[in-house]
């Protein structure tokens, strides 16, 4: 059974070609049998060469794009922005491909969700953690005094981490943090896990430097869940993903309380290390870089700088298999990101800064 790929009008004026030719010049010195055996096997192995690299690569990269499509039910608005998503799909593909055939790398990449986007599109609509001034090194810091730390710690295993949660297209990273911090000491305060509101906090914390999907910081958070005096829950007052007007009901429908909230020491991870072996605590990071984009499994050891971008939540910590420390980090892309929503960063580093800046601007509410 053979399978025939018809030919283009192209390929066969090829072949006419190629044949008169062969007619010509070979006639005389071989039988009519041998020639069209020779022309037979050369022609069909040309035909198929120029088959397949005009279909198989084109087709293949189209129903790679389709099924991914399919997949994250993503619809565009007419076939110019679909073939224009379709080269920046196949770019990350290549990227990751790449990244993947580097030997020794102790992390993978994967195609997710953001597949579509540009690492330009994808940070500016998610990463808006506004960097601000360390505090003084007057200061206080409750776990200065800390002496033993375990050697791993998994705040998800002890009750004090909700299901990964997704901000979308809000760059509200920010409130996350704060949130899943604030969620972590109110279960180690009252022994109760509570999935506590960033809407609350996009809608209503607008009177400072937080300003709702286009910005904000986890220490301004803290301070005006301070003086409202509390923050509901996300069942009372549920996640849009976009700005919205202060629910004044909600609001003052408190759910857990703080008493307030410090700063780590800045650029120490010994004392960052004391700080997440006591609770969540939240971190800021550089996490522009397409590697940080298509991130998908193992202890993360990616270049990144350290212009802080997005505000993430340190959940624990621990030592891979091969020896390599790392945090445990809770971020809020949803579950196709990442190992279902987490990712292991490389731990002390050289740099005291921490990787990606994971040690310059740590911060975590008081209860």
């Amino acid at each position: 059974m053979c399978l025939y790929i018809k030919p283009t009008s192209r390929e066969r004026d090829y072949s006419k070609s190629f044949i008169s030719f062969f007619s010509i010049h070979l006639s005389g010195s071989m039988s009519s049998t041998k020639l069209g055996c020779l022309l037979l096997i050369f022609f069909s192995a040309t035909l198929i060469s120029h088959t397949t690299s005009r279909f198989l690569p084109k087709s293949s990269s189209y129903e790679s794009h389709e099924q991914w499509m399919a997949r994250y039910g993503r619809v565009y608005r007419d076939v110019e922005e679909k073939e224009q998503r379709s080269k920046i799909f196949q770019e990350n593909i290549k990227y990751i491909e790449s990244s993947n055939s580097v030997m020794n790398k102790g992390y993978k990449l994967a195609i997710n969700a953001f597949a579509d986007l540009t690492n330009e599109e994808f940070t500016s609509t998610r990463n808006r953690f506004k960097a601000h001034e360390c505090s003084p090194s007057t200061f206080s810091f409750r776990y200065e005094n800390v002496t033993a730390v375990p050697s791993s710690m998994d705040w998800r295993k002890k009750g004090a981490v909700t299901p990964i949660k997704d901000q979308g297209q809000c760059g509200c990273c920010w409130a996350f943090s704060a949130v899943a911090a604030m969620e972590g000491i109110t279960q180690l305060k009252t022994g109760k896990l509570v999935s506590l509101s960033e809407q609350e906090l996009v809608d209503c914390d607008t009177s400072g430097q937080d300003q709702g999907c286009e910005g904000g910081l986890m220490d301004d958070a803290f301070d005006f869940i301070l003086s409202n005096k509390g923050l509901t829950t996300e069942s009372n007052y549920p996640y849009k993903g976009v700005d919205g007007t202060c629910n004044n009901n909600e609001e003052s429908n408190h759910a857990a309380t703080i008493t307030g909230h410090e700063d780590v020491p800045a650029n120490s991870e010994s004392a960052l290390l004391k700080a997440v072996a006591s609770q969540p605590i939240s971190v800021a990071i550089d996490a522009s870089g397409s590697d940080f984009q298509f991130y998908s499994s193992g202890v993360f050891t990616g270049a990144c700088g350290t212009e802080l971008d997005h505000g993430v939540t340190a959940v624990g910590y621990g030592t891979s298999a091969d020896g390599t420390k790392y945090w445990l980090v809770k971020n809020s892309w949803g579950t196709s990101w990442g190992q279902e929503g987490y990712i292991m960063m490389q731990r002390d580093v050289d740099a005291k800064e921490g990787l990606c800046g994971i040690a310059m601007m740590a911060s975590y509410p008081t209860a």
